[in-house]
């Protein structure tokens, strides 16, 4: 069973991720995505087989999401994802990819949910 965490290691909140995950006996992939970034398909099919949008993967503090005009109520979808490949920062962690689905874990609970 394949569990991936995109994982911002100095993120306390991911750090506690992972470390529950390998508590729980799974011995999850670790991506640290501000590393690696992003590409278009990987986030739209991470949004797709979670329960959030990307909107809901948007991470507010500590990025420039306001800046670039993120937060506006009429910010398109198509504006946030080109925005979080040029920036990977704007992705909020950490995301949990499992075989039941995805979920941004937080609280680092949600992580169990797909394992």
């Amino acid at each position: 069973m394949t569990v991936t965490v995109y994982h911002n290691p100095k993120c306390s909140t991911s750090t506690k991720v992972v470390a529950l995950l390998r508590e729980a006996g799974h011995a999850p992939n670790v991506v640290e995505y501000l590393k690696t970034g992003w590409n278009r398909e990987q986030l739209l099919d991470l949004v797709r087989r979670s329960d959030t949008d990307l909107k809901g993967l948007l991470r507010e503090r500590g990025t420039p999401a306001e800046e670039l005009g993120l937060l506006k109520a009429d910010v398109s979808d198509e504006a946030i994802l080109s925005a979080m490949l040029e920036h990977p920062i704007l992705v909020n962690r950490p995301i949990v990819d499992g075989p039941k689905g995805v979920v941004l874990a937080r609280p680092i609970e949600k992580a169990l949910t797909v394992v």
